[in-house]
């Protein structure tokens, strides 16, 4: 009898102009904090990276510090971002426990989990995984430069001397190599 009465509900849920008002403020509140976590882990990394060049001895150590810096910052930007969606969930008593909607938030914001909202917030499951997975994805680019600078340093492709980059060869083929007819 309770299945019915799901179904009853859900045949009847139609997506409400509140629901996507609020998606998408929350959606914007993510894009801040973010956006302004990577700009200050950048200038972290940044700052460090100039002050580590000062020593003679392991920075190469430190370098890798840094990068393990950047990732601390970025999980601290994305918890912090994953306690304002569950925030707003309690506050909406959509949940009732900050801990609970914690958990499912930052499920979803890692993956994609669904059905532990009320019916009528449904749609906020959806757009807080369209967060995660831009913000992630915002994540990897800043410590995949991050991580290409160190290595460029480390490699020596940043000591002054180019680096020589391979261009794309076609497979040899046994047909000679066509003739230019313009010069008669």
């Amino acid at each position: 009898m309770n299945e019915l009465l799901v179904i009853k509900e859900e045949l009847h849920y139609a997506i409400s102009l509140e629901e996507v008002l609020w998606g998408g403020l929350l959606m914007a509140v993510t894009m801040v904090i973010h956006g302004s976590g990577m700009i200050a882990t950048v200038r972290a990394c940044n700052a460090l990276n100039r002050f580590i060049t000062r020593f003679k001895g392991p920075v190469y150590l430190l370098g890798l510090g840094v990068l393990i810096i950047a990732a601390w910052m970025i999980i601290v930007i994305d918890l912090i971002e994953t306690s304002v969606w569950a925030g707003f969930y309690v506050l909406k008593g959509a949940m009732n426990s900050f801990s609970r909607a914690y958990y499912y938030a930052m499920v979803n914001y890692c993956t994609l989990d669904s059905g532990y909202l009320p019916l009528h917030w449904r749609l906020l499951e959806g757009m807080l995984g369209l967060a995660g997975w831009m913000t992630l994805a915002w994540s990897t680019g800043v410590l995949f430069t991050l991580a290409q600078a160190f290595q460029q340093r480390h490699t020596g492709l940043d000591s002054g001397r180019t680096a020589v980059a391979m261009p794309y060869l076609p497979p040899p083929t046994d047909q000679p190599p066509p003739q230019d007819s313009s010069h008669g």
